[in-house]
């Protein structure tokens, strides 16, 4: 199983903006930059998460980004899940399959798929952003800085 692109940017947003001890807000040029990412698809990604709360945007030209929630609170299973937008790691419907219904496969599938969310929810955007992680994300917020001052 991989994580699609949208779920892969959408974490790397999140953990980004968790780590914010400047005035200016965080733009998505920035994180683009910083991650080598697409602008176009980094839009993408910023809207949803902004649909749901998780950030926060502001335009303008002080505009950019912020953490709409408390990272402690926020669980990467729930967060994973809502991302991928998916219930299942196969579609039985598309094409049709035979064994639609009676299928030990879809079951099992769908049971470790259940099981590894509910282990992901074991933790949160602060777990996943402590020490070095952190570190490494200030240090590139301070470069980012550095360079367009």
């Amino acid at each position: 199983m991989q994580l699609t692109k949208f779920t892969d940017l959408g974490l790397r947003v999140l953990m980004y903006v968790s780590q914010h001890d400047r005035e200016s807000l965080i733009t998505i040029s920035e994180i683009a930059t910083q991650f080598n990412i697409p602008r176009n698809h980094l839009i993408k990604v910023v809207t949803f998460l902004n649909k749901t709360s998780w950030i926060q945007t502001t335009r303008g030209p002080s505009g950019g980004l912020r953490l709409g929630t408390d990272p402690a609170s926020l669980r990467l299973g729930h967060v994973i899940r809502t991302l991928e937008g998916s219930e299942s790691l196969v579609n039985c419907q598309e094409p049709p399959c035979p064994l639609a219904g009676m299928c030990g496969l879809k079951s099992a599938l769908d049971f470790g798929l259940n099981a590894f969310y509910e282990h992901m929810d074991q933790y949160t955007l602060a777990d996943v952003t402590q020490a070095r992680t952190a570190q490494v994300i200030l240090q590139l917020q301070q470069q980012h800085l550095s360079i367009s001052h």
